[in-house]
């Protein structure tokens, strides 16, 4: 009798032992410590990965930026045959991207595209949530070519679960992998698109880039119509140009949802034009995409100068990447973030040219209406200091490269001359 209590007594402190390990080791697990995880990204495949990593093998963000530090520098290298110098990674990104809120994490070629590219390819440079993820493959395997996209990581209790997407994403489709870029932002600060635009735009490595909301379907080749267009390839390469690729949007947003009945050419769309159920992108918001000049898209068959820019334009344009100004960080949100990307390429003396046969269409998908409309208030308020602060900027430039009677200054005249009181400024800066 005593002996089959002790076994009793021996089998009760055993499953007490058991039951608190498990209760353990599923709390570690759950609170996500990374040293339970059964594997590991190398810090190799973060560097330069070649082919996307299995999804056994994600780790949480510290450890992957713990990982991706590891020997990361960027070297000066005298040409005179003087000492080297680096600094760390890490420290050299905080400054390109200073104007942005902060800290974030900005972790290079998370995965890095096999495929090799001429260096006068046009780079599609994007940015991405979570959310899109399904639009960026699709992207990728439509576009078949180069693609540089920032990718935004909530730095809280979501980030485990958009890596591992990301992962099944890359596993799911190859040409993710021979085609995109892929260049995470990690931090706890939403829309701040014109600091992921840039993210994308610095890191492509073509002499040309487009810049373009995911959310828009490729109907045409627009690379194969510059190729063939001599003109419009001297105006890229001079860097003076800027290519814009016209917008569309269906009347009916439920329309636009199936990508695969979209028009492929010019005269399919033209079609469902008259039949009043497409027309250009933000119909109700005409200045933003009405300086292409729709009416006159449909009757040409040369590209054509946009004549009548106004501040709002907003097109999707292709240019090149070396001396073209960069996106200012300071807008967050929705509402006159890609317009001042576009005004600012403008004064810079950058003038915009229509492609005559190529557009995209917008794939619909909701917004958070509430959110965009208190965002586009307060953006509205910045535009118009931006916009006084451009004008001073470039005009200052401008004269002081002697460079104000030149064509460069003409877009920069004509359009800061509507800011009240810039003249007068001008005069006693020249």
């Amino acid at each position: 009798m005593k002996e089959s209590l002790t076994v009793s007594k021996i089998l009760k402190v055993l499953f007490s032992i058991y039951l608190a390990g498990s209760l353990f080791y599923a709390t570690i697990h759950l609170l996500g410590f990374g040293w339970f995880q059964t594997s590991s990204v190398t810090s190799s495949s973060l560097k330069n990965s070649q082919s996307p990593s299995p999804r056994s093998e994600l780790v949480s963000v510290p450890q992957l930026q713990q990982k991706y530090l590891t020997g990361q520098t960027v070297t000066w290298i005298n040409a005179e045959g003087g000492q080297n110098h680096s600094i760390p990674e890490d420290l050299v990104l905080s400054k390109v991207f200073s104007d942005a809120m902060g800290p974030s994490k900005v972790i290079p070629y998370y995965f890095r595209a096999s495929e090799n590219f001429d260096q006068e390819d046009i780079t599609i440079a994007t940015l991405v949530t979570h959310n899109r993820f399904p639009v960026l493959s699709r992207l990728a395997s439509k576009y078949k070519g180069p693609i540089s996209v920032a990718i935004h990581v909530n730095d809280d209790h979501t980030k485990d679960g958009i890596l591992t997407d990301l992962h099944a994403m890359y596993n799911d489709n190859p040409d993710m992998g021979r085609y995109v870029d892929i260049h995470l932002v990690v931090d706890k600060f939403d829309r701040q698109f014109n600091m992921w635009r840039n993210v994308a735009k610095f890191f492509v490595r073509s002499d040309f880039l487009m810049m373009l909301d995911v959310d828009f379907y490729l109907c045409t080749d627009f690379r194969e119509s510059l190729r063939k267009n001599v003109e419009l390839m001297d105006i890229l390469r001079s860097g003076k140009g800027a290519v814009v690729v016209p917008a569309f949007e269906y009347i009916i947003e439920e329309d636009g949802e199936d990508w695969n009945v979209f028009p492929k050419d010019k005269d399919a769309l033209i079609n469902i034009v008259l039949d009043e159920k497409i027309d250009m992108f933000h119909l109700s918001w005409t200045r933003g995409h009405g300086s292409t000049n729709y009416k006159k898209w449909y009757q040409s068959k040369d590209h054509y100068k946009v004549t009548d820019y106004n501040y709002s334009y907003e097109p999707y344009v292709i240019y090149k990447k070396e001396g073209t100004p960069w996106c200012d960080e300071r807008f967050i949100g929705y509402g006159a973030n890609k317009a001042a990307c576009l005004y600012e390429i403008y004064l810079a003396g950058i003038d915009y040219w229509v492609l005559p046969n190529d557009f995209l269409i917008h794939q619909t998908h909701h917004y958070l209406e509430d959110t965009r409309a208190k965002e586009r208030k307060y953006n509205k308020k910045l535009y118009d200091y931006f916009r006084e602060e451009v004008c001073l900027r470039y005009s200052r430039l401008m004269i002081s490269a002697g460079l104000w009677d030149t064509p460069a200054a003409s877009n920069l005249k004509h359009e800061c001359a509507k800011i009240k009181g810039f003249r007068e400024v001008v005069s006693r800066v020249q």
